[in-house]
């Protein structure tokens, strides 16, 4: 995930003090508590890196002297020094949620808590990886089609149009808030915000959470997909990320928190 041994060995030793320093007796599953653990560590490291705007070491000066040749090779033909130099171009949590999928097998709902996202907004990022690394453009031709139905639930959601708004929705779809969503939600309420929580499930439940709503939300195509954003003097505060599956909206995912969103690629139309 780093691409750096030194930086791997502080992520280690930061890992094993946080372990010193926690009751682990009631973790049923300490390997996959301290994969956790150092995934995010690397992840608050690989946001540092980014906001520094500091260089990637290059991992041939970097790597270990001493070293086992066999395992030297299978690394090499794993993950060559081109790949990391890749590596370097993505987002921290892309790069999280593609290594630790692709190259350690770990599903999407353990990834999705470790980078502070649902299980389908981590597949999101693990896939955005992906194209980029193969150097292919994700794929427009749905793009069209998501807009036509991301915009029409922003008028049905403007215009309060409960039945407008169940017909763009999956019967069984999700809408997932970050912390920082939820917190100012709660904050106003009286001022008409919608009712957020960590969680919301069923077509009528996120109907009613954006009836009447989402007046200030602007569309915008996020990561290339379809979506929509909240922008107040010229900074967005917020965005919006669909999944849509089958001509239906499956997922609503609420960004505000300021990491996640120095992340996300925002282009208006």
């Amino acid at each position: 995930m780093l691409g750096s041994a030194s930086e791997a060995e502080d992520a280690v030793q930061e890992t094993w003090l946080k372990l010193s320093r926690s009751d682990t007796c009631e973790v049923q599953n300490l390997g996959g508590w301290l994969t956790t653990i150092v995934a995010r560590v690397c992840l608050d490291m690989l946001r540092t890196r980014r906001s520094r705007r500091e260089e990637l070491l290059m991992p041939v000066a970097d790597a270990p002297v001493a070293s086992n040749p066999e395992l030297d090779i299978t690394m090499a033909d794993a993950i060559g020094p081109a790949l990391l130099i890749v590596l370097d171009t993505l987002a921290p949590a892309e790069r999280v949620a593609f290594v630790l999928h692709d190259m350690f097998d770990l599903s999407f709902d353990e990834i999705g808590p470790i980078v502070d996202r649902s299980p389908a907004a981590a597949r999101q990022l693990a896939s955005r990886a992906r194209r980029r690394l193969r150097g292919v453009a994700a794929p427009a031709t749905d793009v069209p089609r998501q807009r036509i139905l991301v915009n029409a639930f922003l008028a049905a959601s403007r215009e309060g149009d409960f039945e407008r708004l169940i017909a763009v929705l999956s019967t069984d779809v999700v809408l997932r808030a970050d912390d920082l969503a939820v917190r100012r939600s709660a904050a106003n309420q009286r001022h008409g915000a919608p009712a957020l929580a960590p969680e919301v499930r069923g077509a009528a439940q996120v109907a009613d959470a954006f009836k009447g709503r989402a007046r200030a939300a602007l569309p915008a195509l996020i990561d290339g997909e379809a979506g929509a954003v909240w922008v107040v003097a010229g900074q967005v505060l917020a965005a919006f990320t669909f999944t849509i599956e089958r001509a239906a909206i499956t997922a609503i995912d609420i960004i505000m928190d300021p990491h996640h969103l120095a992340e996300i690629e925002v282009k208006f139309d």
